[in-house]
């Protein structure tokens, strides 16, 4: 994204700065949640290792969300975990999973508000981003193929068997199917299309 406005000489410092605010915000409520529901529990992890925190330094990727900003695909950092210290491991793990989207989702939901009811001013464009760019990254991660959390989220609504056969096969082809997900844009009616109508449903209008 940014780099196509450095490379296209259409320098937009508005856009710059609406885009870089809504990936931050969508970025670090994403991730915190992670760290806030392992942690709630019962896993330690995330809390040692500083990620139950809203400052967005603390969930910055040097490589990923600096792929995020510029190309407008990438990643945050990871929030590690550890299910062994779960109180029950799979529907746990799902929460955790299920924390990062539903929290974008709400959060495009509170910053659409002000679109909706017309009293968004001159702060429009940034909060059409954050809106978007949450409901975009909610819909990603819900994609069933690992690393993204719907990975998580059906090898817990799995029968056991199956999803012990989910999870060697992901752990195996997971990335490569997500690579060719990407290239194609065969994510996309599963990404863009529920994004665009909940952002329409959620802003009244159509972006």
């Amino acid at each position: 994204m940014l780099l196509n406005q450095l490379l296209s000489g259409n320098f937009d410092p508005a856009f710059i700065l609406s885009w870089v605010v809504a990936v931050t915000i969508a970025l670090t409520v994403h991730e915190f949640a992670h760290a806030k529901v392992a942690d709630m529990a019962g896993d330690g992890t995330p809390r040692a290792m500083g990620r139950v925190s809203l400052n967005p330094i603390d969930h910055y990727d040097p490589i990923g969300t600096t792929m995020i900003l510029l190309l407008g695909m990438g990643w945050g950092k990871p929030v590690l975990i550890n299910p062994t210290n779960f109180g029950h491991p799979r529907r746990d793990d799902a929460l955790v999973a299920l924390a990062g989207p539903g929290t974008n989702i709400i959060t495009a939901a509170l910053f659409a508000m002000p679109l909706r009811f017309g009293f968004a001013g001159e702060y429009g464009q940034v909060l059409q981003w954050i809106v978007l760019i949450n409901l975009f990254l909610a819909f990603f991660n819900l994609i069933p193929v690992f690393p993204l959390d719907g990975s998580h989220i059906l090898q817990a609504i799995l029968p056991y068997e199956k999803a012990r056969n989910y999870a060697i096969f992901m752990s195996r082809y997971g990335m490569m199917v997500l690579i060719v997900l990407i290239f194609t844009g065969m994510f996309r009616p599963v990404v863009v299309i529920p994004a665009r109508l909940l952002y329409a449903l959620l802003t009244g209008d159509i972006f």
